[in-house]
């Protein structure tokens, strides 16, 4: 049996899975009320920075106090599934059994890639999103980790991606890419002061650590296996898509996520 945990982020309370190695993590813990699950401020942690970092203070509080050998991330209302089983959603996610047969053949379990279809990845982010950091983010990576350029400089040319900071990976694995990104942001952070931007947009640092991801496992050859995500709330398309195409044709950025 392979020695594998993942947390659940949650910022509230929520029904949750009930295999045990789904571990339910309230990220953002510092100063809030307790929810009854583990915090992300607990041990050594930057939980104080999830308005800026949304879920990576979750990663973070897994990366410097687990130690299992498989360690992943998945969201309260956001898991990997491997096939549709039941109209009760819960019974559909990812169990021991299915993730101990794909981490036989690979190290790290990814999201299927969203497609983005009319543009490119950095285009989108830019029609979207305060394109500023993105392109600091760049600086930085060109600066300190040269030979990542190549991938980097390709989100003006790709148009999927692996997103949402899921994933189950190696110990090891984890550990590398922690030290690269959190590097990075760091870094970033000081360029780029999230207190410039109103409280949607200050968490660029989560949003751009999502096309980071691909940039990591694409230079380091990382062998993985996609999975396809699914949603336990009803995502609105025709809002989502409605937002998209006023962000692109009209220069209005997003307020809120969807």
């Amino acid at each position: 049996m392979k020695d594998i945990i993942i947390i659940v982020a949650a910022h509230k309370k929520y029904q949750m899975p009930k295999e045990n190695i789904y571990i339910p993590l309230q990220v953002g813990a510092e100063g809030k009320e307790d929810l009854g699950y583990k915090k992300d401020n607990e041990g050594e942690n930057i939980s104080e920075k999830n308005a800026y970092y949304c879920e990576l203070t979750g990663i973070y509080w897994a990366w410097k106090n687990l130690k299992n050998d498989y360690i992943g991330l998945v969201h309260y209302r956001r898991y990997f599934s491997k096939s549709k089983k039941s109209k009760n959603k819960f019974e559909n996610i990812l169990n021991r059994e299915e993730i101990e047969n794909i981490l036989d053949n690979v190290d790290v379990v990814l999201p299927k890639k969203r497609n983005y279809y009319i543009e490119n990845l950095y285009s989108h982010y830019e029609h979207t999103m305060y394109i500023e950091p993105l392109d600091e983010a760049g600086k930085i990576i060109e600066e300190k980790y040269p030979k990542y350029m190549e991938e980097f400089n390709k989100l003006k040319k790709r148009t999927s991606a692996h997103m949402f900071n899921m994933f189950i990976m190696k110990k090891n694995i984890l550990d590398e890419y922690c030290k690269w990104l959190f590097d990075i942001l760091y870094e970033l952070e000081k360029r780029c002061d999230p207190k410039q931007y109103d409280q949607f947009h200050a968490r660029y640092l989560g949003r751009i650590s999502e096309l980071l991801l691909d940039v990591w496992i694409n230079t380091n050859n990382v062998k993985y296996e996609e999975i396809k995500v699914i949603d336990m709330e009803n995502v609105n398309w025709i809002k989502k898509g409605k937002a998209f195409l006023i962000a692109k044709f009209t220069g209005k950025k997003y307020d809120k996520s969807f």
